[in-house]
């Protein structure tokens, strides 16, 4: 067993699982909403739609959170206002932004003659260089997360299994859709410098869209995703270790292997027995008559 427990005795080590377990947590609730919506593309353009931010913070000497922050912001503003175009499809709008977004950040990184490690760290993270005040961030990140996912949790469910009815329900569904990206965008600011850009779907996708199969409702497919997460991170850590690998790397690259494993796994069950469905809760209306979603 000494295997198993010799990496953890390093305190840097200790850190990244602490970082692994808080990324996992705050991206289960998004991740989840994520895969039931088929956001996997949108997912992927914010997180490169960081890159404009945080050049910029790197070229100033800023903080690189706080760019990363802003660029977030106007990805998300901005997937919000092209969506409401009506001649507009939501994957054009939001491939022009990635794109825009991503030419800014290179154009940006083209100014810079030093640039390239850092970059280097924006693509591919570095679980094995968090400190210590970056558990405190995260851990602020996953508190903030579990509060927009508790109070918005029906109104997302009403826009994810029918937005006709969360407008007939008074739920707003355009601000929900906004709330909805701020979580995305929370998700992955709070991951990249864990894991990178490239690699922060791994862990936001991935995990929920393994436990899928498996749970009856969204809440449990939120907490499968988690624990398949944290599962992932250490025995990513673990290997990387071993094997000398890339830490974050091998975190999203276990964690995509757990979600085709679950996936052999469901497939060679269903053979057996029919799988259980995603059973939702019952959407209330204004006049209190319980409804359920389609």
């Amino acid at each position: 067993m000494e295997w198993l427990t010799t990496p953890f005795e390093v305190t840097f080590v200790q850190r990244a699982l602490w970082a692994g377990i808080l990324v996992s947590a705050i991206c289960a609730p998004a991740g989840t909403w994520v895969v039931l919506r088929g956001m996997a593309f949108l997912g992927d353009a914010m997180s490169h739609g960081l890159l404009p931010g945080v050049a910029l913070a790197a070229l100033f000497g800023g903080n690189l959170l706080v760019g990363a922050v802003a660029s977030a912001a106007v990805m998300t503003a901005g997937v919000t206002a092209l969506g409401r175009i009506p001649r507009l499809s939501q994957d054009t709008g939001i491939g022009l932004l990635f794109v825009g977004m991503l030419s800014l950040g290179v154009i940006i990184v083209s100014r810079s003659q030093s640039f390239a490690v850092d970059l280097t760290g924006f693509l591919f993270g570095d679980v094995l260089a968090v400190r210590k005040q970056d558990l405190f961030v995260l851990a602020a990140a996953l508190l903030a997360a579990l509060v927009v996912s508790v109070l918005g949790h029906r109104a997302f469910l009403a826009l994810t299994f029918d937005s006709r009815k969360a407008q007939t329900l008074g739920l707003r569904p355009r601000l929900t859709h906004a709330v909805l990206l701020g979580l995305l965008g929370l998700a992955i600011v709070a991951s990249f410098h864990i894991v990178g850009t490239l690699l922060v779907l791994g862990l936001l996708i991935a995990p929920p869209a393994a436990a899928l199969p498996w749970a009856r409702g969204v809440r449990g497919v939120m907490l499968l995703a988690a624990l398949l997460g944290v599962t992932a991170t250490f025995g990513g850590l673990l290997l990387s270790w071993h094997l000398g690998t890339a830490a974050g790397a091998t975190v999203s690259a276990l964690a995509v292997s757990v979600f085709f494993l679950s996936h052999l796994a469901s497939g060679l069950r269903h053979r057996r027995a029919p799988s259980p469905q995603l059973l939702l809760p019952p959407l209330k209306s204004t006049e209190g008559s319980p409804r359920r979603s389609s």
